[in-house]
């Protein structure tokens, strides 16, 4: 239903934009000529994308009410709990007493010569 629903309303967006490009800003949408009187007059026209405009937004706002209550009220959301958790690790990571390239510490590793701008050396 909620499908169904949310297609119709996709179609009523898209007519409503539809209707509301066919307007000219000054109200004479669908104006080529034609005869004074009628739907293809510049009067008729007018009212007739007016009116179609009205309803059309009246039903894009009621539908976007009906499916967002829709949406709230429906209890579909499930939970998997069927993952079971990672065993914790054996050994838990201890860090170094005193870091080989610490600012301070002048024993660097035989055969590498530190770097003059404090930057991390290259692996080689």
């Amino acid at each position: 239903m909620f499908t169904f629903l949310l297609v119709v309303h996709a179609i009523i967006a898209a007519l409503l934009v539809t209707v509301i490009l066919m307007q000219r800003s000054e109200g004479g949408g669908l104006t080529t000529g034609g005869s004074p009187s009628g739907l293809m007059s510049a009067r008729g026209a007018a009212d007739f994308l007016t009116r179609a405009t009205s309803i059309l937004a009246a039903l894009f706002i009621l539908m976007s009410i009906v499916l967002a209550f829709i949406a709230a009220t429906r209890h579909s959301t499930t939970i998997d709990t069927s993952l079971q958790r990672a065993p914790a690790a054996a050994a838990p990571i201890t860090s170094p007493t005193s870091a080989p390239f610490a600012p301070g510490n002048s024993t660097a590793p035989a055969g590498s010569a530190a770097p003059a701008n404090g930057s991390v050396p290259l692996a080689q």
